[in-house]
Parts: C-alpha cells; structure tokens; sequence
C-alpha cells in the first residue's frame, strides 16, 4: 500500500481547522512545521510527492527533523515539537498507528519572560499626547479623525485587553454599549465577553458618530493586523516612550495594571480570554513600587516607630 504524506498532512490540518477550530495562524504554522519534518530533502527543497507504505514510517521521516531543529531556540523548537506532538496524536486517536509517538516528544522548557508593560505614568502620557494633538489639529478634519482612530485602536487594546487582531478586525454590532461591554470571538472561536471603562466606551462612541453607516470598527472590512501594529508602534515613537511600543504590550499593560489594582486572576483569565489559569499566571508580577507602596500600606512594622 502506498500512502501519500501530504495528503495525510493535509487530512491533519481540516481536523484541526473543522474539529478543533485552530486559528488560521495556527494551522499555517502547522503547515509549515510538518512540511520541514516529513518532506524536506537535502537541497533544501520539499518533494511533494514522498509517499510511505505504512503510517508508521513517519516517525522515522521526523527524528533527522528534531536533530535539525536541536540549533533552533527554544521557543522555536517547542512550537515545531508541540505540532508535532499534536499530530501524532491524531495518527493516534484515528487508529492510524497502534503507537503513539507523541509520548516520545519531550518539549523543552522555555524559561518566563516578564511581559513588557507601561507604567501607569506612560499610559497617561499617551493620554495627555492625544489630547493636546486634538486641540492642536482641531481646524484639520482628516487629522482629527486620524488621531480619534488611533485613540480608538489604543483604547480597545489598554481598556479591554483585546488582541492586535481582535480589536482590527471589530464589528459595531459586537459593542453592547448600554451594557458596556464587547462581545469577542478569540482564539478558536471561543467567545468571551470583554468590559470597556466609560472612557473607552465615549472615544468609541465619538468615534462612531464619524462612521455611521460602516460595519467595521476601522472602516471597511476592517484594519489589516500589521497597519494596526505600525499604529500603535508609531504612537509610541511620538509620545517619546523609551521602550518600543506593540499591541501586546497594552494587553500586558491591561492585565497587569487590572492585577495591581487588586483583580483576581480569575477575572483576569475571563477578561483574557486564557484557556488555563497558567496562562495568566504571569501577569503575577508587579512593579517595585506597587509593592513598596503596598508595604507600606499594610505591613503591621510600619506603624512602629524605630526608637534603636
């Protein structure tokens, strides 16, 4: 019998996309990680045509893939192992292989990294720069409009916690403005329901009033992820933020500033949109001088006073 390989590929990836709803970004990293392990050749090149007569030698088209992959980094190589890992799986649990490699993989661990966030003074910062451009533009219709957008970008990112393609890709009909709140698709399809302070909730309705008959939060058929990234990177160059400013950084932001003020992580997961508890987990950490002031707040020693 002889087996096509990409086409068992491709049977993977409309299980993990019909099934299991991955992200599309999900299923071409997918797509990508399996071609490297099952059908690279020497010359660099993919042969598209390599056909097995068992699905049992797949296991051993992968291992010169994981040695291959041993000089990558180790965010890198967990990704291609947990595509891996995924796929074997599904060999398994479709009675494909009477043995399940997937226990072979082991992902390496990937040290935490603390998540860049704004300081509260910087977010003001960002605040205090859109209201002066507004007074200092007010005379220019297309400018204003420019900055209200971007605000609006901004603030959807900051106040809700949206991601990057979350907030780019909204629709006015997902905004319950009575109820203050945005229904979201995320990850997978899953669907949570994100709350915007008043402040969010007024820019978003100014906003509005200049595009009334549009479906789109950011015009027809939306933004583009990347016009949104260059936005809010930009932003961060004219404000004169030490640090470079992306999306993810105002999430990082929303979930630590929320922690901070004294939410639960529960909260937080929901607000997120996190699977696992574990995932939102390391917004955890805190400023120095949140816990200083905290300390001091509420440490029974510093209501003493030292007499030696």
């Amino acid at each position: 019998m002889s087996l096509e390989v990409q086409e068992t590929i491709d049977n993977y990836l409309k299980y993990q996309q019909n099934v299991e709803s991955s992200a599309p970004l999900t299923l071409k990293a997918y797509a990508l990680d399996l071609k490297q392990a099952f059908l690279y050749e020497n010359n660099l090149s993919f042969d598209k045509n390599k056909q097995i007569s068992d699905y049992e030698e797949l296991w051993n088209l992968a291992r010169p893939a994981l040695i291959r992959w041993g000089s990558l980094s180790l965010a890198s190589r967990n990704r291609k192992i947990a595509a891996l890992k995924s796929f074997f799986n599904w060999l398994f649990k479709e009675n494909l292989i009477d043995k399940n490699f997937a226990e072979q993989l082991v992902c390496p661990k990937v040290p935490k990294k603390i998540p860049n966030f704004l300081s509260v003074d910087e977010v003001l910062s960002i605040l205090d720069y859109f209201k002066k451009q507004v007074v200092h533009n007010a005379s220019l219709g297309i400018v204003k409009k420019n900055l209200l957008r971007d605000k609006t970008l901004f603030l959807l990112l900051y106040g809700g916690g949206l991601r990057v393609s979350e907030a780019c890709t909204l629709r006015w009909k997902q905004i319950q403005f009575a109820e203050k709140r945005i229904l979201i698709k995320g990850k997978g399809g899953k669907e949570r329901f994100c709350i915007l302070p008043e402040y969010s909730l007024e820019t978003l309705k100014n906003f509005h009033a200049l595009n009334p008959e549009s479906e789109f939060v950011f015009g027809e058929g939306g933004l583009n992820t990347r016009t949104g990234y260059e936005m809010i990177r930009s932003l961060g160059k004219k404000v004169g933020l030490m640090n470079p400013l992306h999306p993810h950084a105002l999430r990082h932001s929303f979930a630590t500033h929320l922690l901070a003020s004294g939410a639960n992580l529960r909260t937080l997961q929901a607000l997120l949109g996190h699977d696992s508890l574990q995932a939102t987990e390391k917004y955890t950490h805190l400023s120095v001088d949140h816990l200083a002031r905290l300390m001091d707040q509420t440490h029974p020693l510093t209501r003493l006073k030292f007499k030696g």
